[in-house]
């Protein structure tokens, strides 16, 4: 049975300096452990590199359809969420998710968090495919014991080369430095490894990190939280795979994959605001696959580019000039009793620019990586745009501005 949990309790801030302390679990909610909202529960499943066969994608939909709000949240790490779930569910949730694939392991399944380059090997960019080492390494998670100990939280991020993915904060990422060579990143460190071994590398950094964590004592859930002096060591990963470290070690920065088409046979849209109605999750089939973004979209593999019309008549975002494209936002009210606002029906796009977020409370749940402009609902209706306050009825203004201005003058 699906198990639901209540809102956890966010702990304390330490002092500057002071290590941070996880004095409970992680309450990361999952499959089969959902997070209770206003607007019923939620269930999030872990989609290694974002991956779903064209049966997936028809489970997912028929699921949100039948047993939540017919919506499906991506999320910024390539998952996807089912909200408005009704209390005794699980009787027909889990069967649905293990028939299709979707939970290889009850045990692992809210530590796969795997984002992958999704436009490796489809474009003719990158300098290997690493959604081949997104499927090993879930091999090798869900086959290893000791992985179900890592928390819901820590993130593996597989670059090839491009520079796309390296800066979602991953706690370990792996990059594609040549076709036969990949750099392991944790903490501030980096080695070399055979690209043959980069999955396997990427296992041992997780485990000496739980070494590192259990030697701490403060339930670290990420590799930024373990405080100093028990820093997790690369030269563990050095040690078991000859490898060899990097001074220096410095991540790639590229852009995204713009929407549009990817090759001959591929394409990338987005999902307004983040979610996908189950008809326009239908609508990206047929397809041999389809890859859920960090940048809460979706690439379809095995396609005709030629479709980008009528997905953009099902209200998908097909071209890098709309304005939609870059703005996300939290799930606000009525869906989270923390939220000030309904964010999603406030949100404007302002003109095509820096990513914007719009955000109901300081938690700024869901907020992208990098630059962007940060909107936050206040109290008694109005907004901050970056700080400042601005009225409802000035939003499209205000973020036109912001999402324009010369980063200089902000």
């Amino acid at each position: 049975m699906l198990a639901a949990m209540p809102p956890p309790v966010p702990p304390p801030t330490p002092a500057p300096g002071a290590p941070r302390v996880r004095e409970r679990g992680d309450a990361c909610p999952g499959a089969l452990r959902l997070h209770s909202a206003d607007d019923g529960h939620l269930a999030r499943l872990r989609l290694p590199a974002g991956r779903l066969t064209a049966r997936q994608v028809e489970v997912l939909a028929d699921a949100a359809e039948a047993l939540g709000d017919g919506r499906i949240s991506v999320t910024s790490r390539g998952n996807a969420e089912l909200r408005g779930l009704a209390d005794g569910c699980g009787a027909e949730l889990a069967p649905l998710l293990a028939e299709a694939g979707l939970l290889p392991s009850p045990t692992h399944e809210r530590v796969r968090n795997i984002v992958a380059s999704p436009a490796s090997g489809l474009d003719g960019l990158g300098t290997a495919d690493v959604q081949l080492w997104a499927r090993e390494l879930d091999e090798r998670l869900c086959a290893a014991p000791w992985a179900a100990g890592l928390s819901g939280r820590f993130l593996f991020v597989l670059d090839d080369g491009r520079g796309d993915v390296a800066g979602l904060g991953g706690d370990v990422t792996l990059v594609a430095a040549a076709p036969d060579a990949a750099l392991l990143h944790m903490g501030g460190r980096a080695v070399r490894v055979a690209a043959a071994d980069a999955p396997r590398a990427a296992l041992a950094a997780a485990r000496a990190f739980l070494s590192a964590a259990r030697a701490a004592g403060t339930g670290a859930w990420r590799v930024r939280e373990l405080p100093e002096g028990h820093e997790a060591d690369v030269r563990d990963v050095r040690k078991a795979l000859a490898a060899e470290e990097v001074p220096e070690p410095v991540l790639p920065q590229g852009p995204p994959p713009a929407p549009g088409p990817l090759g001959p046979a591929a394409l990338h849209v987005l999902a307004p605001l983040g979610r996908l109605t189950a008809a326009r999750l239908r609508a990206l089939l047929p397809a041999d696959e389809v890859r859920l973004t960090p940048w809460r979209g979706a690439v379809v593999a095995g396609t005709d580019p030629a479709r980008l019309p009528a997905l953009e008549a099902h209200g998908l975002i097909t071209r890098p000039d709309s304005p939609w494209a870059g703005v996300s936002a939290c799930t606000g009210r009525p869906g989270c009793a923390k939220s000030l606002a309904d964010v999603r029906a406030d949100a404007v796009p302002g003109r095509p620019g820096l990513p914007v977020h719009y955000s109901g409370c300081e938690r700024r749940c869901g907020h992208p990586h990098g630059d962007r402009v940060d909107v936050l609902a206040a109290p008694g209706g109005g907004y901050l745009v970056d700080g400042v306050p601005v009225a409802r009825t000035d939003l499209a203004r205000a973020v036109t501005t912001a999402r324009t201005a010369p980063r200089t003058t902000r």
